[in-house]
């Protein structure tokens, strides 16, 4: 570990002579890309740096024990104890910074929420859901944009389509894909039973162009009425825009704003990012060591995560984990649950690479 820490310290001193150099800064899309790898590098050489600090107190404080002043000796063992445990930590850290980072981490992520089992009851628990959502990304000043909006007349949504535009967003929100279940007694039941319903949640990263190419002839473009919300002008036209992608046979259909180009421009974000989405489904079913967890995988048949009204609760079977604050987490409130994942994905990768050496 420690060779590899040094190489890439030496890589870290290299990058930031090129972000310093006049030719590179004249190069700006060389020049950020320098400047990417610097900033994701940066972390990690701190903590090295931290390493190395300590380990220089362990070996001047074994030096100092030696005196013959009983004072000198006193404070050299609480330095030497304080540091052993400061490089335990730091070790620990340091492997979790080695860790391969999810190239599309740093990614906007496109969010889609369908209501599944439960008829009307699963379209509203979907618009609860896309309301955790859009509070949690308010709460880290993200921006979110609807794509498409399928309402069911009561307050729920048969289907929402929107972007998470922040810094990071596809990092957190990631884990969050699969099927959410709630349990709670609906409004117009009578004898007060509880009912099952649930919800799919689907989190794709952004893609930009050239990250998957499509070839316009595998495309057939319809236009039509907007049937949802937006004015007089979106309901008269037929700015609304359905494109089907042949090979694949996916269908993304956007009526939310009043111009066709932009609703086709977001269609095709949305249908860019759900190929390449399913790209990464098939790369992760064909590693078995991360099928042993579905932390991170992404896959929407899993049952993830229970929200029971009656108790107050909210389970995520992946990590085992309950938290008696729904309320909180349907408000967006959803910090303790993902950190929790992140912890446990890093955890399970951690040990599939321990267990490979």
């Amino acid at each position: 570990m420690l060779d590899k820490l040094e190489g890439l310290i030496e890589r870290y001193e290299f990058l930031s002579g090129q972000i310093n150099d006049s030719d590179i800064i004249a190069d700006q899309t060389e020049w950020r890309k320098y400047m990417k790898e610097y900033s994701d590098l940066g972390p990690l050489v701190d903590k090295y740096n931290e390493y190395k600090e300590n380990k220089e107190t362990i070996e001047e404080s074994l030096e100092m024990v030696k005196e013959s002043d009983p004072e000198i000796v006193e404070m050299a063992k609480e330095d030497l104890n304080e540091a052993k445990e400061n490089i335990a930590r730091i070790e620990e850290e340091l492997k979790v910074l080695l860790l391969p980072k999810d190239p599309n981490d740093d990614k906007n992520v496109f969010v889609e929420i369908r209501g599944g089992a439960g008829g009307d009851e699963a379209a509203l628990f979907a618009a609860s859901l896309y309301r955790m959502y859009t509070r949690f990304a308010e709460r880290n000043n993200w921006k979110v944009e609807i794509v498409n909006l399928n309402e069911n007349g009561i307050g729920g949504f048969k289907e929402v389509i929107f972007m998470i535009e922040g810094q990071g967003a596809y990092s957190k929100l990631k884990y969050e894909s699969g099927v959410h279940r709630v349990q709670r007694v609906p409004a117009t039941e009578s004898s007060g039973r509880i009912h099952t319903s649930t919800v799919t949640v689907a989190m794709m990263p952004e893609v930009e162009d050239v990250e998957v190419e499509i070839n316009q002839n595998d495309i057939r473009v319809d236009v039509f009425r907007s049937s949802g919300n937006g004015g007089q002008s979106v309901n008269t036209t037929d700015s609304a825009v359905r494109i089907t992608h042949l090979p694949s046979g996916l269908v993304v259909s956007c009526q939310d704003g009043k111009s066709q180009l932009k609703n086709r421009d977001k269609a095709m974000k949305v249908l860019r990012s759900r190929l390449y989405d399913m790209e990464l489904e098939k790369q992760q079913s064909d590693i078995s060591a991360d099928r042993k967890s579905q932390v991170g995988t992404g896959d929407r048949s899993e049952k993830i995560r229970t929200y029971n009204f009656p108790q107050g609760r909210v389970t995520d079977h992946r990590i085992k984990l309950t938290l008696h604050k729904l309320d909180a987490i349907l408000d967006g409130d959803i910090y303790e649950l993902i950190d929790s994942l992140i912890t446990a994905d890093q955890a399970e990768k951690l040990k599939n690479i321990e267990s490979a050496i």
